[in-house]
């Protein structure tokens, strides 16, 4: 089985006291202590969101790992990832990630690793990367399309609700032309894929959603809260 959870915003970086999704993302593996490796390039594999990653997976049943192309453990890093039970990919500069990793030969190696059944999971440019194409920031002040890695079908929009300019800009380029149909989240839900299908949306917050986005059709989809409502 080949799963992708894909988190438009949230997770230890961005709610610290809210594990919600993380352990949801950890309860998706059959292993009782999954490994569970942060892959932080986007971000220049900066140090304090590394620390972040184990302040919170050390607490967990898992055993966390980070892989830092910047500092790399080891030369083999297709072995490396073969390894691991979940890869998580953290945000930042969606545009860096996707060189860095060609050039490295990360994204072969994270292909073979999620056909083994390795889960595959991020947010923001941890969420891009899986889709066809999206809507990033990476090249400056604008949002601009990209194109991605291509395990899911469609695009992919992060943070719909939490930066005002993502939802108009994503409807725009599809309605344009410029990519193609996809999914929205906005910040504190996560997509799940099982073998390339929306299997699931569930959230860290009562009040957030995820989104199929097409020429002139915005459907807001099933959401499921993971916690309890007050």
């Amino acid at each position: 089985m080949r799963q992708i959870i894909a988190m438009g915003g949230g997770g230890f970086s961005m709610e610290p006291e809210n594990p919600l999704l993380d352990r949801y993302i950890l309860k998706q593996s059959s292993k009782e202590r999954p490994k569970i490796c942060f892959i932080g390039t986007a971000s220049g594999d900066a140090d304090s969101y590394i620390e972040k990653f184990y302040h919170f997976f050390q607490q967990e049943e898992c055993e966390p790992t980070h892989l830092s192309l910047f500092k790399p453990p080891t030369r083999d890093i297709k072995k490396f990832i073969m390894e691991q039970d979940i890869l998580y990919v953290g945000g930042g500069n969606t545009k860096n990630l996707m060189i860095l990793w060609r050039e490295w030969e990360l994204d072969t190696a994270i292909r073979q690793a999620y056909n083994n059944g390795t889960i595959l999971s991020g947010i923001s440019a941890g969420s891009l990367c899986w889709f066809e194409e999206g809507v990033t920031d990476s090249y400056g002040d604008e949002l601009e399309p990209i194109s991605c890695l291509g395990l899911i079908s469609g695009s992919n929009c992060p943070h719909y609700d939490g930066e005002k300019d993502r939802r108009p800009a994503y409807q725009k380029f599809i309605e344009e032309g410029v990519i193609v149909a996809g999914y929205a989240t906005d910040d504190g839900v996560a997509l799940h894929f099982v073998n390339e299908k929306l299997e699931d949306v569930v959230s860290s917050r009562p009040q957030a959603y995820g989104y199929h986005v097409d020429k002139d059709l915005e459907t807001k989809l099933s959401t499921t809260y993971l916690g309890t409502e007050d």
